[in-house]
């Protein structure tokens, strides 16, 4: 059976050469002739073989006439004249071919979900192909990454709307219970007052998290130009998250050297970065009372590494590949009790992502977590020493966020 195998271009780029390809194995052959430019003198088989997506020809008893080299992958290899009833059990998948071959419909579609070996959605239409030629059509679109977006996009509608929702409805009673019951009552009105300050304070973090992810999402992407030593950078967040240390009761301590690392990036989204693994090992690693932060040349020698790491309670295995996804919390309560908004950490992979860098994350149960994000040097790299490489525990948990696809 002759396949379209070009894969990496455009579509229209495809199916042209996969037609030119088809066009000079029949003319080196004794099948039919295709007259170049006169698409009637061109089989349909060869047109159908263009296709991207998944596409079967079957007849009116319903048996497979031509599978293409897109159903072939993604449904397995069919033996030309079984059933596509044999082939799709599901009723929907039943009613939609028959529905097309009793001429009930010419064409009509439905939604199809395959679970094995993985789950992919698909909207499937089924059509007559002309009037008397007794042949019809089932094609496959595939829409399993608009379908996965579309879950992403209610989820976070959700979970958006739960967060604000809670400290509203706290704020709420509160103001209730002062027109009423509190009215006269100096002490409960101060310490209502102070919680519903917390609550505002609270949503006003939340918002503003979400208008950065927003922000980072919509604005055009522009590969960062700006030269920025790294080392520099750190050093001034380093002091000015010294206060929330101190909160916290641990000191964090700095083995950044003097030598700059140059790296190409935007300044203010590098210090949000830094800011927000400074803030997260302060709050959930102040068991252990001390930070370090280290920068160095990473291997190879044209990456700079910058780390992070706290000496507190660890992160499970099961949670450390889903922590950069929003309002997702290794701990709810802890997190609400530091005052996290669960968007941190997303924020950070969002904004090393348009900086071509990548998060990794190391970490056990009782020994700290370990955060570190890898970027190009600039190719104006003033040299620093490279730092040597240290060995984690073998209890250690790694895993890495890769700039998204």
């Amino acid at each position: 059976m002759l396949r379209h195998i070009a894969k990496g271009t455009a579509p229209l780029t495809q199916a042209l050469q996969a037609l030119a390809n088809r066009k000079s194995a029949t003319e080196q052959s004794e099948g039919p002739r295709v007259v170049r430019g006169d698409i009637d003198s061109l089989p349909a088989v060869y047109l159908a073989a263009a296709v991207l997506d998944p596409l079967y020809i079957f007849d009116g008893a319903g048996s497979v006439l031509y599978s293409n080299e897109a159903a072939d992958l993604a449904f397995g290899p069919m033996t030309k004249s079984v059933s596509l009833r044999l082939k799709f059990r599901a009723p929907e998948m039943h009613e939609l071919v028959s529905r097309v071959i009793s001429g009930v419909e010419e064409s009509t579609a439905i939604n199809y979900s395959e679970r094995v070996p993985v789950e992919r959605a698909y909207r499937v239409v089924a059509s007559r192909i002309g009037n008397d030629t007794g042949l019809y059509v089932l094609m496959f679109k595939d829409q399993s990454e608009a379908r996965r977006i579309d879950r992403m996009r209610a989820d976070f509608i959700a979970n958006a709307s739960h967060e604000l929702r809670t400290p509203l409805a706290s704020v709420a009673g509160f103001i209730e219970t002062l027109r009423g019951p509190a009215r006269d009552d100096a002490k409960a009105r101060e310490n209502f007052l102070q919680i519903m300050q917390n609550q505002t304070q609270r949503m006003a973090r939340l918002i503003d998290d979400l208008l950065s992810l927003s922000r980072l999402e919509m604005k055009p992407y522009q590969k960062p130009n700006a030269q920025l030593d790294v080392v520099a950078l750190v050093k001034g967040v380093i002091e000015s998250m010294r206060h929330i240390a101190r909160e916290n009761g641990v000191e964090i301590v700095s083995e950044l050297g003097d030598a700059p690392l140059l790296v190409a990036g935007h300044s203010d989204e590098l210090v949000q970065v830094f800011e927000n693994l400074l803030e997260n090992a302060c709050k959930y690693g102040s068991s252990g009372e001390r930070i370090l932060v280290s920068a160095d040349q990473a291997s190879p020698m044209d990456e700079v590494r910058v780390r992070v790491q706290d000496f507190g309670p660890g992160i499970p295995e099961e949670h450390i590949p889903r922590i950069t996804e929003r309002f997702y919390r290794v701990d709810v309560e802890t997190s609400r009790t530091q005052k996290g908004t669960g968007l941190g950490l997303s924020i950070v992979k969002h904004i090393l992502t348009r900086h071509d860098a990548r998060l990794s994350v190391k970490s056990a149960p009782g020994e700290g977590r370990r955060l570190w994000f890898t970027s190009r040097l600039s190719h104006h790299l003033v040299p620093a020493p490279k730092a040597p490489e240290t060995r984690p525990s073998p209890n250690t948990q790694t895993f890495i966020f890769p700039p998204s696809q």
